[in-house]
């Protein structure tokens, strides 16, 4: 009898390594959440084949920088180092909270989880940019351009992606840090003032700022700044959950990339969403790797990694998946809610490969060639990309 059968993990409730007349129970020290969150590695399935890296690294596993105006955590090479390509970072701000003014070498994609926020920035020509974010909002700053995010009155909690797997989030520009390491008489020519106007700099950045208290600012149009070279030519937000979803039989998803958020031009992203019984169909992205974040709901992904190696992993809330270029998986819920995760890329567009599809829109004798299939399920293939299937 298996002892890991999935869907069953509770308090009091310890999984064994057992399936079938395969394995046996564990007699030294052991962590039993853990083991209950990953029971597709305590005993993966017969399917399972060789060495894959590990592609799953929860933020709960992070270490969490605490500061005066909320917190933040990364994932990134560091922590899962398969993942080369992206990097995240997931951020709370309180009620005024401000991520100060700041800088990066990396462009910078954000998915608002809760509550809302007000982003600022400028461009190389000096067009300012000030907006609102609120849940399913999306924001995109190209690498190099200034800004900043203050929590409003609800506060907020967001993931931040950066495209760049080295990227750290404690080794942006900062413009406090900028102004500690310049001479005083420096900063006085530079702004023409005396040098007493720097008396109260903050004098240790990177406790007193980064992310630090900070009053809730007045509604948005009392907080605007005229620029005498107006406004950026393209917005830096974008309203993801207000696009029109892909409705399939098992769920539904909104692709977002360059076509429909025109800045966003290192970032594509899709918001997935499976339903209960529901599988994010096999396939495999021919131009990049794959970024993953759980926002909520349990799955479950295999890998394909070609040579006979295969392996497969659980996810929940909080978690970070990775798919390597051009390997082939699906990720199948294996609860009782909806499933739903973010797809992200290195890339300036969205792109997938159907298995399902590219077997329909081979010749039928050749597919058969290869598999053995009878017509029933030849006939069963979809000339049309399902995307999720239930």
């Amino acid at each position: 009898m298996t002892t890991t059968e999935r869907g069953v993990g509770s308090n009091g409730w310890s999984p064994e390594p057992i399936e079938g007349d395969r394995g046996a129970t564990i007699l030294g020290p052991r962590n039993v959440p853990v083991e209950q969150e990953n029971l597709s590695l305590l005993a993966s399935p017969r399917t399972d084949s060789g060495t894959i890296p590990n592609l799953k690294f929860p933020f709960s596993a992070a270490r969490n920088r605490i500061l005066t105006g909320g917190w933040a955590r990364e994932v990134t090479i560091r922590e899962l180092p398969i993942a080369t390509e992206l990097a995240g970072v997931n951020m709370r701000l309180k009620p005024g909270g401000i991520r100060e003014l700041h800088w990066h070498k990396e462009a910078e994609w954000a998915y608002m989880i809760a509550g809302t926020a007000r982003l600022t920035a400028i461009d190389a020509d000096g067009r300012n940019f000030i907006d609102d974010v609120g849940v399913g909002d999306l924001w995109y700053f190209p690498a190099g351009i200034p800004h900043s995010i203050q929590g409003l009155a609800d506060g907020c909690e967001f993931l931040l992606v950066f495209d760049s797997g080295s990227f750290s989030e404690n080794e942006t520009f900062l413009i406090t840090d900028w102004f500690k390491h310049t001479p005083r008489d420096v900063l006085a020519a530079n702004f023409g003032v005396p040098e007493s106007a720097f008396a109260a700099l903050p004098a240790d950045p990177e406790f007193d700022r980064y992310i630090f208290d900070g009053k809730v600012p007045p509604a948005l149009d009392q907080d605007m700044v005229g620029s005498p070279n107006g406004s950026v030519p393209q917005s830096f937000t974008h309203r993801m959950l207000a696009q029109d979803p892909i409705e399939v039989a098992g769920g539904r998803v909104r692709i977002t990339d360059s076509s429909n958020f025109h800045v966003s031009t290192t970032v594509a992203a899709a918001l997935v969403e499976v339903e209960p019984g529901g599988l994010r169909e096999m396939h495999w992205h021919p131009n990049t790797d794959e970024w993953q974040y759980f926002l909520s709901g349990r799955g479950r992904m295999s890998v394909f990694a070609s040579s006979g190696k295969s392996r497969t992993f659980d996810y929940q809330a909080g978690d970070v998946g990775y798919v390597p270029f051009a390997m082939g998986h699906y990720v199948q819920n294996t609860g009782d809610d909806t499933l739903v995760f973010l797809e992200m890329f290195r890339s300036d567009h969205f792109a997938d490969v159907s298995l399902n599809q590219w077997m329909a829109l081979t010749p039928p004798e050749l597919v058969q060639a290869h598999l053995n299939l009878d017509e029933t399920t030849m006939a069963a293939l979809s000339k049309n990309k399902p995307v999720i299937v239930k």
